[in-house]
């Protein structure tokens, strides 16, 4: 067995990386030694959740596993927010995961939504991402509204952080 094998992916992305530019790692819902490298490379974890009560009990588990890392492999690890996901806004599940989830943490659930949608789940079996197979399709609008919401969230971050401001007020570069 390699030494470090946790740290693979993290060395991998470290020459890549550049201010103000994104990188989303898609993990599968198991905590595998890829999803641990993930979480060890990561700034941030932006957790998609179904809007379901089994749901609910996995996100426990998954702030379990990110306190984990964050206590022995990643000090930085931090929760960039929560994405209701395959949501459908007539059902009474739906509102009450939603309205659970922005009790227990508030300001972390994001705004925007993604709707279930019929052409979300047939663009991976056309081998494209939605924003290629139908980008008019409400799921496509969704991510791109989410895409919009992190930037903004990122810019606000930095712009409130003391470490990005100068002794006269301005952001540094």
């Amino acid at each position: 067995m390699r030494d470090n094998r946790e740290y693979w992916l993290r060395n991998l992305l470290q020459p890549l990386r550049q201010p103000n530019q994104f990188t989303l790692l898609d993990c599968p819902p198991a905590l595998n030694l890829l999803t641990v490298n993930a979480l060890t490379a990561a700034d941030s974890i932006l957790i998609p959740m179904q809007c379901e009560y089994l749901a609910l009990e996995g996100v426990s588990a998954l702030l379990e596993t990110v306190e984990r890392i964050r206590a022995t492999l990643n000090p930085g690890l931090e929760m960039e927010g929560i994405v209701l996901t395959m949501v459908d806004e007539r059902t009474t599940l739906t509102r009450q995961v939603a309205e659970e989830l922005r009790s227990h943490f508030p300001g972390k659930v994001f705004e925007t939504t993604i709707p279930r949608n019929v052409r979300l789940a047939e663009a991976p079996s056309y081998g494209q991402p939605v924003l290629l197979y139908d980008v008019r399709s409400r799921g496509a609008e969704a991510y791109i509204r989410l895409a919009k919401e992190l930037i903004s969230r990122q810019s606000l971050k930095r712009y409130s952080d003391p470490k990005n401001q100068t002794s006269q007020g301005e952001s540094k570069t």
